[in-house]
């Protein structure tokens, strides 16, 4: 934990997951406010709105933040690099693509390097390319992951022991317990993305918190297994119409028309359910309150540490 927080400059091992498109300033700045590390995702956005989201972060906070960018997604690459040096932004994550060619010119910029990936092998080659930080991603996550499917709780201690440099737990996250859990398979810290949605801060609409409040724990599925786009969302009108499109042979091409940003902003953002799908981890079923983000990452590091002194007592060690 303090190896993690000491290199990104955090108080807590907590770091928001990119959120793509419905990225925003607001939640950002209020997990970095919290102790934790807000992320910026980019997603497809165009550069003139990373840049906006960059500037008002920057107006809420004077703590580290993060940018995600996700190499193989986003049509606006060397953009959006050109963005984050110029902005000084201290922490980077690389997703989706090869973050190699890229570790170098962001260490010379005295930003610290954080890749994400889904596999043994793939957290082997980030360290040996310079990452700082690898995030360890099982497929629990919401949204777009690896179509290798690992578990979390299979990834993280193989991973941990491969490689040298902090490891952050992805996907299945959700409170204090989740967070001990993960240390004691050898984990740094956490990432979550789909906990955030319930928060005070979060400007989303409606009905995309409430559906996530509302979730049981099966409550969520993949979508994009016929065509190699591997998706988790929750259970929607709109959900379910991808469902049967693979049902019936969809192709790669429609299948990407019909998962864009567009319809993520228009569920996540406009609460348009029978139009546009919202993304979520399994770990929804878990989340029953709306808290503000600083009460959620105090709760959360508070039951971290009771529940490994209660493991502790219940097998006879002396507590910490």
């Amino acid at each position: 934990m303090r190896d993690l927080c000491k290199n990104l400059n955090i108080r807590y091992p907590i770091i928001q997951g990119g959120m793509g498109n419905i990225s925003n300033a607001v939640l950002t700045a209020a997990v970095s406010e919290a102790g934790g590390l807000g992320t910026i995702g980019v997603g497809t956005m165009e550069p003139q709105e990373v840049e906006k989201i960059i500037k008002e972060t920057k107006e809420k906070t004077e703590k580290p933040f993060a940018v995600n960018i996700p190499i193989n997604v986003t049509p606006y690459l060397n953009e959006v690099i050109t963005l984050v040096l110029q902005y000084k932004v201290p922490v980077i994550s690389l997703s989706a693509g090869n973050p190699a060619p890229f570790i170098k010119s962001f260490h010379d910029n005295g930003i610290k390097v954080i890749t994400v990936c889904g596999a043994v092998r793939q957290a082997k080659k980030a360290e040996a390319a310079g990452a700082d930080v690898v995030v360890a991603e099982g497929y629990e996550a919401a949204g777009i992951n690896s179509t290798l499917e690992s578990t979390t709780l299979t990834l993280i201690p193989q991973i941990v022991e491969q490689v040298n440099i902090p490891v952050v737990a992805a996907g299945g996250i959700g409170n204090g317990r989740g967070l001990a859990a993960m240390f004691i398979l050898g984990a740094s810290g956490v990432q979550m993305g789909t906990r955030f949605i319930a928060t005070k801060e979060s400007p989303f609409h409606s009905n995309y918190k409430e559906k996530v409040l509302a979730a049981n724990d099966h409550e969520t599925f993949v979508v994009g297994r016929s065509v190699g786009r591997i998706r988790r969302v929750l259970d929607t009108a709109y959900a379910r119409t991808l469902i049967d499109s693979e049902k019936k042979g969809i192709e790669l091409e429609e299948f990407n028309k019909m998962t864009t940003e567009e319809y993520h902003k228009i569920g996540a953002l406009e609460g348009k359910l029978d139009q546009g799908f919202i993304n979520s981890g399994q770990i929804a079923g878990l989340i029953k309150d709306t808290p503000t983000v600083k009460e959620l990452l105090d709760n959360m590091m508070l039951e971290a540490k009771n529940a490994i002194r209660e493991r502790q007592n219940s097998i006879g060690e002396k507590p910490l």
